[in-house]
């Protein structure tokens, strides 16, 4: 082995490794980049709370769009800075499981949302079936 290993025990024989380098597939991260990603969430739950208790958006549908937004956001932080998903982790597996749950995701939660979309059209009675349902009962 030769004086320049990045550590003791390489076999790669490559000096020492950048800051963010993934040994053993572990990623060198400091507290540094734990305090951003803490006050990037931190800035992430304000604001949305403060849009909501602090009623900003009048239009509801406009406030749920903006909360779904920041929601968006705050996952992708974490992901970055908590858990350290990128394209290099893990030879690529990590960003590749990631995009097949995604796509389940939204396979199942839009299943989910025509299946109740369609039981609550087909299946429950309106006001004109029910005053037809309440004459057909005297």
């Amino acid at each position: 082995m030769s004086g320049k290993s990045g550590h003791a025990g390489s076999d790669h024989g490559t000096l020492d490794p950048p800051e963010n380098h993934l040994e053993d597939g572990i990623p060198h991260v400091t507290a540094r980049e734990y305090l951003t990603g803490f006050g990037l969430a931190v800035i992430l739950t304000a604001i949305p709370f403060w849009l909501v208790m602090g009623d900003v958006l009048q239009n509801t549908a406009v406030t749920t769009l903006v909360l779904l937004g920041f929601a968006a956001v705050q996952v992708v932080v974490h992901m970055i800075y908590f858990l350290h998903m990128n394209p290099k982790s893990e030879g690529g597996w990590n960003l590749l499981a990631l995009i097949f749950t995604l796509v389940l995701l939204v396979i199942v939660l839009a299943g989910s949302l025509w299946v109740m979309h369609h039981l609550n059209t087909n299946m429950m009675p309106g006001p004109h079936d029910m005053e037809e349902m309440l004459r057909n009962l005297q």
